[in-house]
């Protein structure tokens, strides 16, 4: 795949990529004016600087509250919003350490926390500490009546230490963590296809755990890079039926007395990388620059299901079921890449880069059922997978006045993807379907830099490429791009726009795929003195996919139409500063996200009725589903103005005051709609 091919996705991940923006975007808490000297207070031989902001959360929310939640999720109560201490050595020899920074925000109960710690003296040794913590709630209340719904903490941990931080020679140690826990809903049919659908509980228990060790040498010019990992998976999420749950289908006579299922599924992952680094000089010119990486994966996944159900089937008999699954895999993976910069004079730099990059999967795996006793079926199928890329990519930048420059560049990637696929019924002969395909992608990149005046640059680049067997319906065929951007700078005024498409069209044996995408944009920003400052921004992205669908609909199988969506999005933002004297200090802001869809009212409105009749039904194309064409867009908005107050108390103490206001609502459905008024006050110290 390109590595300019970020535009291209599916309308879904464009929805999910917009709302995404609008919902990250800076809470109103906590506040960012200084509370202490600049210069810190000293202290022996530190010169130490440390503020905390603690203060009380509200929030007030109308209409789908679980849809608040999985989206904004702050709720009531006291919180240490923010936390900062700094510790510098004054002369930079300091006893254990010369330096400490730490930092936190949200701690307490913040959805989204945050502590970082670093430590560090001079010469000898650097530790730095990331935590985090996100509660994620996903209630799902439009699907499966609500019974596919999570309610997790994520908790992340990083630290590093590396000694003699300063030497040619330098050591790593390093140990991350990734833990989920907390209860989720499921759903599972039984006995049979024409069975009922019960609700299950499952307490979430996934966890990872990754060491690190290695080091660097410089010699010669070289530096060298090595390090080993240990990377350590597994989920242990047991599901049960207690309290034992009555079927979603009332008027069945299928019903459960007991449930339980045993799901561990444990994996591994060590692996080395190394990295090397050389630059050629003459004097104080550099001719060339060498970077070498390669990185080497070991996984391995093994998982085992015993499931058992006992109940009443279809027709009111007392059953039981059993399923027992296991299996492992091994997952080898290797990439790596030599990247060479040349320097033949001022004005011209030359880069290479070749590339590889393999990986293969290869395992077993057994299922066996019984019911009532009878086994059932049993299959042992075998699967490998295996894909090979290798890529060669160059690229000119040439400088050839101070106001003018072009860079240019090619790209050629060759990929080998070969599978086998198989398995073998209770006393039938093990089969195997073996599958192997090539794809080529040449891809071509032209562009300009242009600065007619000091304050004014001018950007434009394109980029077209081809690749003669995509692999899927979605992936790279026949692709360009095209992008500018132009910006005006003057003293604290900067004014700035863009504009770019990204074009996909794609046949597979199976199937057709073809995308638009295109953007614009325009931002603004300006400080014209102490005490004001402004910022605004606009941007419209329009994608349209166009993709061929097979489905079966009453037990008929429907062929020759297609898969159509419509997204356009507006994003528009304006923050305001404004302070008085150093002693009130005062924030707006309003961020606004639209999609207006494809301009129908609702989902079956006559826009809808008038692409089902005159280009679905006449040529074939789109789809001759009523629920497939509501489908076809998804309009919605989302709002959020805010505002904020800080005024300074004393000369260690600020009071802070904040309000922000969300608002959600889609535009064929006010089932997830939902209303926010939350805001915070706080004070602010250092001591």
């Amino acid at each position: 795949m390109s590595r300019r091919s970020a535009l291209r996705m599916t309308a879904l991940s464009t929805w999910i990529a917009g709302m995404t923006c609008a919902w990250a975007q800076t809470t109103v808490a906590p506040s960012n004016e200084p509370t202490q000297d600049p210069n810190g207070d000293n202290v022996s031989n530190y010169s130490i600087r440390q503020s905390f902001e603690a203060g009380y959360r509200w929030d007030t929310t109308g209409g789908d509250r679980d849809m608040y939640r999985s989206t904004v999720n702050y709720t009531d109560g006291l919180r240490l919003l923010a936390g900062s201490l700094d510790v510098q050595s004054r002369d930079g020899h300091g006893g254990l350490f010369d330096q400490i920074v730490l930092s936190t925000q949200g701690l307490g109960n913040d959805p989204y926390q945050f502590a970082s710690l670093h430590i560090e003296k001079n010469r000898l040794y650097r530790y730095d500490l990331t935590w985090r913590s996100i509660a994620y709630v996903n209630p799902a209340a439009t699907i499966s009546f609500g019974e596919h719904a999570m309610d997790t903490v994520r908790h992340l941990q990083d630290q590093d230490l590396t000694l003699f931080p300063q030497s040619s020679v330098r050591f790593f140690l390093g140990y991350s963590r990734n833990t989920q826990s907390g209860p989720a809903l499921t759903t599972q049919q039984l006995f049979d296809a024409t069975g009922n659908e019960f609700p299950l509980f499952a307490n979430i228990r996934r966890e990872q755990n990754e060491y690190r060790l290695g080091g660097e040498v410089r010699f010669a010019g070289f530096r060298l890079n090595i390090l080993h990992a240990w990377q350590d998976f597994k989920e242990d999420t047991p599901t049960d039926g207690t309290p034992l749950p009555q079927g979603n289908n009332p008027n069945s006579l299928t019903t459960l007395t007991s449930f339980q299922r045993s799901a561990p599924y444990h994996g591994t992952s060590p692996y080395w990388r190394g990295a090397l680094f050389r630059e050629g000089r003459f004097g104080q010119k550099r001719f060339w620059v060498m970077n070498a990486l390669a990185t080497y994966v070991a996984g391995q996944r093994g998982f085992v299901q015993d499931e058992f159900a006992s109940g009443t089937n279809r027709i009111g008999a007392l059953t039981q079921l059993q399923v027992a699954t296991l299996g492992n895999a091994q997952r080898p993976a290797f990439t790596g890449n030599v990247t060479v910069s040349l320097f033949p004079a001022s004005w011209i730099t030359l880069t290479n880069q070749t590339s590889f990059y393999n990986i293969r999967m290869v395992g077993d795996s057994y299922y066996t059922q019984f019911t009532n006793g009878s086994q059932g079926a049993q299959v042992l199928p075998f699967t490998y997978l295996g894909i090979r890329t290798v890529a060669n990519s160059t690229d000119a930048e040439m400088r050839l006045r101070p106001w003018f420059s072009v860079h240019a560049g090619y790209d050629y990637s060759t990929r080998l993807i070969r599978s086998i696929e198989g398995g073998s019924e209770v006393g039938g002969p093990f089969s195997a379907l073996t599958a192997q395909q090539t794809n080529q992608l040449n891809t071509g990149v032209l562009g300009f830099r242009l600065k007619p005046i000091a304050s004014l640059t001018i950007r434009l680049d394109g980029e077209i490429g081809r690749a003669d067997r995509p692999i899927y319906p979605i992936s790279e065929g026949n692709f360009q791009a095209f992008r500018g951007r132009i910006e005006w700078k003057h003293r604290s005024l900067r004014l700035s726009g863009y504009a770019r498409s990204d074009y996909n069209i794609n046949s597979v044996s199976l199937s057709s795929y073809a995308s638009h995408a295109r953007q614009y944009g325009a931002d603004a920003s300006w400080a014209g003195n102490k005490w004001f400052s402004i910022d605004a921004s606009y941007a419209k992205q329009h994608l349209y996919t166009l993709g061929g669908i097979d489905y079966f609909a009453n037990r008929t199988e429907v062929t020759g139409e297609s898969s159509y969506y419509v997204s356009n999005i507006h994003t528009g933002t304006l923050a305001a500063r404004f302070s008085y004297k150093d002693k009130v200090d005062l924030s707006v802001g309003y961020s606004h996200v639209q999609d207006v869809g494809d301009g129908r009212a609702t989902a079956t409105g006559p826009y809808a009725s008038f692409l089902l009749g005159s280009v679905a039904a006449g040529a074939g194309l789109y789809t001759s589903q009523p629920a497939f064409l509501a489908a076809q867009t998804f309009p919605l908005r989302f709002l959020s103005p805010m505002a904020r107050i800080s005024i300074r108390v004393s000369n260690r103490i600020r009071w802070n005051a904040g309000y922000q206001y969300y608002g959600y609502a889609e535009d064929f459905s006010a089932l997830q709609n939902y209303r926010a008024h939350t805001g915070y006050s706080s004070l602010a110290w250092s001591f």
